[in-house]
């Protein structure tokens, strides 16, 4: 039953030679990889007025709307800033067809250290980004319906397990599923757009209404600091750009072209989104609220409270900020995937699940979001703070491996090649515009990464300050650990020897039953002296035991243990010890039975010490352990019975 509901939920395994099939078009690229990067319209202009509001206060009104409005060009030099971004990313889908994005543009060019910062700051990003979205798509849905709003972490949590289960499912799959919304939200926000942009030059574009406003406390002056901060803040509209040079490899072929135009699709729709939403609510004169979205406002005054187009409007919104947790659990996973190969996370990481995809890596991304929902109560202005300082982080390394890079081509000639750690070097005649590209990218995201860092260092950014270089630590101990092992596991270059070890079978004796004979019958085939042990945590069942032995078994040597202190383990070490300071050089080969039930509650039941056993004796030099299990079926039971 266990299997059928698997299956159920996630579908048929999938063969090994199936995996170039599972490769994703252009369209479904677009849902799996965009849809962060386009959910970041429905917060970004927010985010900048929040920020204003704290020189302007709530006020359309005077000094208040002049600063207000400073968000269009605030606006326009984040826009510049994406297309730099995108150029320079689209130079490395390019690069390294091979996707892994900053880490392996870092690894190739930076060097260790800095590429796992990069894997840090993306790893974490990409959590943070499961974390804001579905807390956003949330608080859709609570304007919408406030009943909801008391229920948020949870709501937000049953969104985590369901994106878990889709992707669980394959990213051909969640792709396709994932698309509906994606394509939902594009037409009914370039819907909302054109309808608002008619009305404002026919002079039909009313002013919103009815908002409670956001409580932005003591007014501040307007500094060059409070606008970099507002522009800081804004900058949540690049995340997720990264996301496509990642994911190279989920294209179909030609997977680096396909990659740079869905990034150039995702970039042209990103920006019109953003412009055309930040200028409308300019018009309007949207006001930052708890209760209500800047969304929310702007396509209920366009199309008017509680009609149809409303509510669509803000049942798109809603979708795609839930399903830009997507763009996560596509880069996650493979992420993780490229580390644990380096050996810099734990090999489980690298592990294909029955549909082909990096099951443990999902499983981990959705456990960590969770975490983060339930501590943040699911809000996003509790996230932001700790979103952007990985996401730029992650920008200015990729950018400025990337001005190393062509800084070594441009010292080739034409025609020459040479092969780098990733990817083969080649002359290119534009290195020169190509690496003003990167370095401007790469000085704008590091100005961003600093404002971010400082202005939210207080209310949050302190923390992702703390964790980046405490993950690379545990990055590094974790590559130590694997490193520490491979060289006590290498051979050398020798040809070891090959000798015979004498050998000491020990029977584990609970009780006297069907499972025992079976025990011993095992150890007589192998052929070596074999003697029991019971430990004799009961001195009556000891008795017992002994007793039953005698008289069923009839052969061997059973040795009770005594155990007053009621310990299992300790026992059987002291005494496989004793018996290799008696026996030098030999072997112990420990046998245990073990009872195994059709169903895990009826598992539960039975003490299970096989495990502890096994724990306890595999730290032991020279020692084996088999474990002789012992089938309990319903169908064999009920024969018996009748």
């Amino acid at each position: 039953m266990a299997v059928n509901v698997k299956q159920w939920l996630l579908g048929k395994p999938l063969e090994t030679k199936d995996l170039p099939h599972q490769a994703i078009s252009r369209p479904v690229g677009l849902a799996v990889f965009a849809s962060d990067a386009l959910s970041s319209t429905a917060y970004a202009t927010e985010e900048i007025l929040i920020i204003l509001a704290l020189a302007a206060g709530v006020s359309w009104v005077g000094a208040g709307g002049l600063t207000l409005g400073l968000s269009i060009p605030i606006a326009l030099a984040i826009a510049v800033l994406l297309v730099i971004v995108t150029i320079s990313y689209r130079q490395t889908i390019y690069a390294y067809p091979n996707g892994g994005g900053a880490y392996i543009v870092a690894r190739d060019n930076l060097g260790e250290v800095p590429a796992q910062i990069a894997g840090a700051a993306l790893l974490t990003d990409y959590v943070l980004t499961v974390s804001v979205s579905v807390s956003a798509g949330v608080a859709q849905i609570a304007s919408a319906v406030p009943e909801l709003l008391p229920y948020r972490v949870q709501i937000a949590l049953l969104v985590i397990i369901f994106m878990t289960v889709m992707n669980l499912r394959g990213v051909k799959e969640s792709g396709r599923i994932f698309a509906i919304p994606t394509y939902f939200f594009l037409t009914m926000m370039f819907l909302t757009l054109a309808i608002g942009f008619v009305r404002h030059f026919s002079g039909g574009l009313p002013q919103v209404t009815g908002v409670e406003p956001h409580h932005v406390g003591a007014l501040q002056d307007l500094t060059l600091f409070l606008f970099l901060r507002a522009f800081s803040s804004g900058c949540t509209a690049l995340t997720g750009i990264e996301a496509i040079s990642n994911g190279i490899t989920a294209f179909k072929d030609p997977k680096s072209h396909n990659a740079a135009v869905t990034l150039v699709w995702m970039s042209s729709i990103l920006v019109t989104l953003f412009l055309g939403i930040t200028f409308l609510a300019n018009q309007i004169h949207t006001i930052p609220s708890e209760s209500e979205t800047i969304i929310s406002q702007m396509s209920r005054t366009i199309h008017g409270e509680g009609s149809i187009l409303y509510y669509l409007t803000v049942a798109g919104t809603t979708l795609i900020l839930l399903m830009a947790a997507n763009t996560s659990y596509a880069d996650f996973p493979r992420l993780a995937a490229l580390h644990a190969g380096d050996g810099f996370l734990p090999r489980q990481l690298t592990l294909r699940g029955g549909r082909l995809v990096f099951s443990w890596g999902i499983m981990v991304l959705a456990l960590a979001s969770s975490i983060l929902v339930v501590m943040a109560d699911a809000r996003t202005t509790s996230l932001i703070p700790l979103y952007a300082v990985g996401v730029f982080l992650s920008f200015t390394i990729s950018q400025t491996g990337m001005v190393v890079r062509l800084r070594k081509i441009g010292k080739l000639k034409p025609g020459e090649k040479i092969q780098g750690l990733e990817t083969v070097l080649e002359y290119d005649a534009h290195w020169r515009q190509h690496m003003a590209i990167s370095a401007i990218g790469a000085v704008c995201t590091f100005v961003v990464m600093v404002v971010f860092a400082v202005t939210k260092f207080a209310s949050g950014a302190w923390f992702v300050v703390i964790l980046i270089p405490l993950l690379v630590y545990a990055f590094f101990q974790v590559h130590h650990h694997y490193k520490n092992v491979a060289i006590s596991l290498s051979m050398g270059g020798i040809k070891p020897q090959i000798t015979t070890s004498p050998m000491r079978t020990v029977l584990l004796v609970d009780g006297v039953h069907k499972e025992t004979v079976r025990l011993v019958n095992f150890a007589k085939s192998l052929g070596h002296d074999w003697q029991a042990i019971h430990v004799g945590v009961n001195p009556e069942r000891a008795q017992q035991v002994t007793e039953r032995w005698q008289e069923y078994i009839g052969e061997g040597e059973l040795i009770v243990l005594p155990s007053p202190f009621r310990l299992l383990a300790e026992p059987i070490r002291e005494y496989i010890l004793k018996l290799q300071v008696e026996h030098p050089g030999c072997y112990v080969h420990v046998v245990m039975g073990n009872l195994v039930m059709d169903t895990f509650w009826e598992q539960t039941l039975h003490q299970n010490t096989s495990l502890i056993f096994n724990l306890s004796l595999s730290r032991l030099e020279n020692v084996a352990v088999t474990t002789v299990p012992y089938q309990i079926h319903h169908q064999k039971k009920h024969s018996e019975t009748v």
